[in-house]
């Protein structure tokens, strides 16, 4: 296989997994937060299996130079709305995700993609983004400390010490290199940080340098029936709006923007990409992560050159030393990884240039979508808000025309899963 790979393909695979890597560090960081009882280095092969295994099956099954990795955002929503906000253990945790998965799946495999893609109004799509740039930008702040708790305000500026210094200096190295488009930007953020941390004093030399993956802690240990509650169904149908819409835009934005398309000017190959996205989500769930979706940074290897499907073969062999670094990659303090959720959070955040708010029924459901999820801390509570108000306000206005059947019918079923979220009973 690899003597069929073509220079152009190898150097794109390569600029991809650079573009990329950081998630090897950022992903495991985010979910093995205080609190939510999974390790470091369990997460850490779980997101290193799902980027080697759903990126290779991206370029053989797919044929697309797409790189698949677990989603940010979705591992926000997975930490600090799932376990930490509702205190569900983290083993349901991964079983939802499975779950969804399965939805995902099930969608991608028959005529309801193509329908629920062209229900979901345009606006709620790009606000949901933003809402979510919000999230992981707020988050970023927070483990820099530049933020921090107040039992008045809920917020209030924090001490600004070496972490919050040290995160202003990543960030200006992330900005001034992705003002060159150098692949390496976001990793170079986060390693200026760690050797600002190791100059300071504040992280040690590690023990080893290599180990062996971590199959113990996080591998297979979901809860398929756990995972299955009623009160979960909400957060379920989120993470699989939420993975749709990604994989959606992802996949039809930077394949027009690339010109991957066929003759018809659609882009190649996207049913298939859709099924390899929706294994990528079924399977984080076993393997021991958040929902697995395609990354857009996969644009920056496309452009490099790497055009076909054999640049994925290429990203997803660049994964695998990965598995044997999590000693050197667990010293890594959660504070170098805020100028990446802020870069990121701030790139997501700028899609609301696209947003058309002359009409109160686009504009409220939109702003309801962008705002209540970094104020929940819950992407489920800004898409079903958006959705249901959007519904809603189209039919008081009078413009149920605008409304086709399987939006209404969205819009019913996120009205029932918001009483199902509130837990509201009949008196």
């Amino acid at each position: 296989m690899l003597n069929h790979i073509k220079k152009s393909d190898f150097i794109g695979g390569l600029t991809t997994f650079f573009t990329m890597s950081y998630i090897v560090v950022v992903n495991p960081s985010i979910l093995s937060t205080t609190g939510t009882g999974m390790s470091f280095s369990g997460v850490m092969t779980a997101t290193v299996l799902l980027c080697f295994f759903l990126t290779l099956l991206m370029g053989i099954y797919a044929k697309l130079p797409f790189a698949v990795a677990p989603g940010m955002g979705i591992n926000a929503f997975f930490t600090y709305s799932i376990i930490l906000g509702r205190g569900i253990p983290w083993p349901t945790a991964l079983g939802m995700v499975f779950w969804s998965g399965v939805l995902f799946l099930l969608v991608s495999i028959t005529p309801l993609r193509e329908q629920i893609a062209r229900a979901i109004p345009a606006s709620i799509r790009i606000a949901s983004a933003g809402g979510i740039g919000i999230f992981l930008s707020f988050i970023g702040l927070q483990n820099a400390h530049f933020l921090e708790a107040d039992p008045v305000t809920l917020v209030h500026l924090g001490k600004l010490d070496h972490r919050a210094g040290l995160g202003i200096l990543g960030l200006a190295v992330i900005v001034l290199l992705a003002r060159r488009k150098n692949p390496l930007a976001f990793l170079a953020g986060i390693l200026t940080v760690s050797a600002g941390a190791a100059l300071f004093g504040k992280i040690d030399a590690p023990k080893d340098v290599f180990s062996l993956p971590d199959f113990e802690s996080v591998f297979l240990k979901l809860d398929l029936l756990g995972s299955l509650k009623p009160a979960l169904i909400p957060a379920i149908i989120s993470i699989l709006f939420t993975d749709l819409f990604d994989s959606l835009s992802t996949l039809i934005g930077v394949s027009h923007a690339t010109g991957l398309v066929d003759e018809r000017g659609e882009p190649k190959n996207l049913r298939q990409g859709l099924i390899v996205d929706s294994l990528a989500t079924l399977l984080a769930g076993p393997f021991g992560t958040s929902a697995g979706t395609a990354y857009i940074e996969s644009s920056a290897g496309i452009e490099a050159g790497g055009r076909s499907g054999m640049a994925s073969v290429v990203t997803a062999i660049c994964f695998l030393p990965c598995l044997f670094l999590a000693p050197v990659l667990g010293l890594i303090p959660s504070y170098a990884t805020a100028p990446v959720l802020l870069m990121v959070g701030a790139m997501m955040f700028r899609s609301v240039l696209g947003l058309k708010l002359s009409e109160p029924e686009e504009l409220i459901p939109a702003f309801l979508t962008l705002i209540l999820i970094p104020l929940t801390f819950s992407i489920t509570q800004g898409i079903l808000w958006g959705l249901f108000s959007y519904v809603v306000l189209n039919l008081l206005s009078g413009k149920r025309k605008i409304l086709s059947p399987m939006l209404i019918g969205i819009g019913i079923l996120s009205g029932i899963l918001l009483l199902m979220e509130s837990g509201f009973t009949l008196p």
